[in-house]
């Protein structure tokens, strides 16, 4: 029992601090309908300057960092994006009711990374003066990537089996899976090949977010940006993050009105996913804790990672690869339910880290 209030303790304290209190604040207005509105090019100004401020921190960390204690994590991160989504493609994928395709591909942005709730989760460890490794805005492309390479791919493997048993069905073609001595005529899973893995890439290195984070991330390696990073990027940072999430909960608002159209297994797995998710980061982030001495602090922001869904970078990339995708299933699902569940579950995974390794 004293376990169990003293994480419900942190979770009531951090729903206090200005991060969470901002998010709430927007759904709250949303809820009331407040015809308050953030134009989008300020949305789009704000998400630049803070994954900029997040490579550049990045960056002057991974200079002096150390391989096996950078490489530890980075590894462990895209594992985590491609377990979650994996284990999507084997739960929310065969609900009845969803679509595989559409399941598919909201487990891919479940695994991918929200930068606003990678942000929000720096905030609220620096306004409690938790340390955490600097690198750790690095491990977002290697999650992120790592998760919509795998969906994309399955998805398309998905839709190609279904055309191919389609034309089967209608006596144009035949499928087999295989066979021994290659008798049996094969149907190519059309698409899914080096050209279609290096167009994904290629896309999401482009998306804004991901731009912007590597960006940040070169500079601060190569260049020595330490001035402008101390006198620019981190005072403007808590005041623009407050900004953006009275944004994002306002937004989750009104994405939940989406959810209306599609099954409802996409809101339980929005509320249950980050939680499920986080819980496997967490675990990763322990076993890196254990090998290399990765901090307390690292084990809440991986664990935060993993709970959180692509907000920016994962549904354009989506959209693309995948057109046959509903975007009312997994946008709805992921910044609809998933993302205001993520950040609020932050206290959480703090409370669980003091608890196993302690601040």
């Amino acid at each position: 029992m004293e376990f169990a209030a003293d994480i419900l303790n942190t979770i009531l304290t951090q729903f206090q601090k200005p991060t969470l209190a901002f998010l709430i604040g927007g759904m709250l207005l949303a809820a009331f309908n407040s015809k308050l509105e953030v134009p989008e090019p300020v949305y789009k100004f704000i998400v630049i300057l803070l994954l900029l401020k997040v490579g550049l921190g990045a960056g002057i960390s991974v200079r002096e960092a150390d391989f096996m204690s950078l490489a530890v994590p980075a590894l462990g991160a895209a594992i985590a994006g491609v377990v979650i989504v994996l284990l999507g493609t084997v739960t929310l994928a065969r609900l009845k009711g969803v679509s595989r395709v559409d399941g598919i591909a909201t487990a891919g942005l479940f695994g991918a990374v929200s930068a606003s709730t990678l942000a929000a989760g720096m905030a609220v460890l620096d306004g409690d003066g938790i340390a955490y490794e600097g690198f750790i805005g690095a491990l977002y492309p290697f999650m992120d990537i790592a998760a919509l390479v795998t969906a994309i791919v399955l998805a398309r493997i998905s839709v190609a089996r279904r055309e191919a048993a389609q034309m089967a069905v209608s006596g144009q073609g035949t499928m087999t899976m295989g066979g021994a001595g290659g008798g049996g005529k094969r149907t190519q899973i059309s698409g899914v090949d080096g050209d279609m893995i290096k167009g994904i890439l290629v896309d999401t290195f482009r998306s804004p977010a991901i731009s912007a984070l590597m960006l940040g991330l070169a500079l601060g390696i190569f260049a020595k940006p330490d001035s402008v990073y101390q006198s620019f990027y981190e005072p403007l940072f808590r005041g623009l993050l407050s900004i953006l999430m009275l944004i994002m909960g306002a937004e989750a608002w009104a994405r939940i009105s989406e959810m209306r159209k599609v099954a409802h297994a996409y809101i339980f797995y929005g509320i249950a996913g980050p939680l499920v998710h986080g819980m496997i980061g967490f675990g990763i982030g322990l076993a890196a804790h254990h090998m290399t001495g990765f901090s307390a602090g690292g084990v809440v922001l991986l664990s935060i990672m993993a709970a959180s869904s692509s907000d920016i970078s994962g549904p354009p990339t989506v959209r693309a690869a995948l057109p046959e995708a509903n975007p009312s299933a997994y946008i709805g699902a992921s910044t609809g339910i998933g993302t205001p569940v993520a950040i609020l579950s932050i206290p959480l995974f703090m409370a669980l880290a003091d608890m196993a390794i302690g601040f």
